[in-house]
């Protein structure tokens, strides 16, 4: 059958649609509105954490340029560890990935530059106490309704760290990450039991794409309608866009690392998304040239 209609990375660019491509709601009708729903619970959950508190634990913070500054760092930091563990153990690399993994590391200023961009930034939401480890994983399905668990953050980091105050965004960027991660591990899993038949990757990554992108359209939609003007929401659209750029961006990376290291067959996900989002960002550029 045909492909499905192509759709943007940065899910920023679909939000203008009020309503799914017609396609998606009729092959994801139930997937659309449990994404809405879990988008909607994430933000009511952001408004709890960020609400006036006098407890100094949970009380927003402004996201000062020292702040913005050290995240910044941080991320050129996760970059470089990740390039050299690549490079350390192009060994571990699938056969078929090498090209792609090849690519990637030719291009890391390209992966700097929404980091260069964020920097910057004159960021406008609060720091806040947020999940800190937020994926598909983590929430429980009641039927109609979600119920989100496990709060201790990501387990690798210490604690301290963890307890840090960040953008409510990078729950929302671990998010759809994980309807990335769910699209193509679904597509792989299938591939290799045959249930595909004589398809291939490359003829389902269309498709993989499609949910993952309508999904995340439903989730963002519902996230932003709950928050209304939260204080972990930006101000404009083009901040909006640039964080969850930001934030994607830096987690596919810290993807890279975990996945060469743990299971190298799945780099295909987060390389996937890597070579998706370069494109997106030359696109961009491109325009603001023309």
């Amino acid at each position: 059958s045909a492909p499905p209609p192509p759709t943007p990375y940065n899910v920023v660019d679909m939000l203008d649609a009020k309503e799914p491509d017609p396609l998606a709601a009729e092959l994801m009708a139930a997937y659309l509105e449990s994404a809405r729903v879990l988008g909607q619970r994430v933000a009511e959950l952001h408004l709890a954490l960020s609400a006036p508190t006098d407890d100094p634990d949970f009380a927003t913070e402004p996201f000062t340029t020292l702040y913005r500054r050290s995240t910044y760092q941080s991320m050129r930091n996760l970059l470089g560890s990740v390039m050299r563990s690549l490079s350390g153990r192009r060994a571990a690399i699938p056969e078929q990935m090498r090209e792609q993994i090849q690519m990637i590391l030719a291009r890391q200023s390209e992966l700097l530059s929404p980091f260069d961009a964020f920097l910057q930034l004159r960021v406008s939401v609060v720091r806040m106490r947020c999940h800190g480890d937020l994926h598909l994983g983590q929430v429980l399905r009641t039927g109609k309704d979600f119920v989100i668990i496990d709060f201790e953050g990501e387990p690798a980091r210490p604690l301290s760290e963890r307890r840090h105050k960040r953008a409510g965004l990078r729950d929302v960027a671990g998010m759809l990450r994980s309807f990335d991660y769910a699209a193509f591990t679904a597509v792989m899993d299938q591939l290799k039991s045959g249930a595909l038949g004589k398809a291939g990757f490359a003829s389902m990554e269309p498709w993989a794409n499609f949910w993952r992108g309508w999904s995340s359209w439903a989730f963002m939609s519902g996230y932003l309608d709950a928050a209304g003007t939260g204080p972990f929401v930006p101000k404009t659209r083009d901040e909006l866009r640039l964080l969850i750029s930001t934030f994607t961006m830096e987690k596919a990376i810290y993807e890279l690392g975990y996945e060469i290291n743990n299971r190298p067959d799945w780099l295909v996900v987060p390389a996937h998304a890597i070579v998706q989002m370069i494109g997106a960002t030359a696109q961009a550029a491109d325009k603001q040239r023309t």
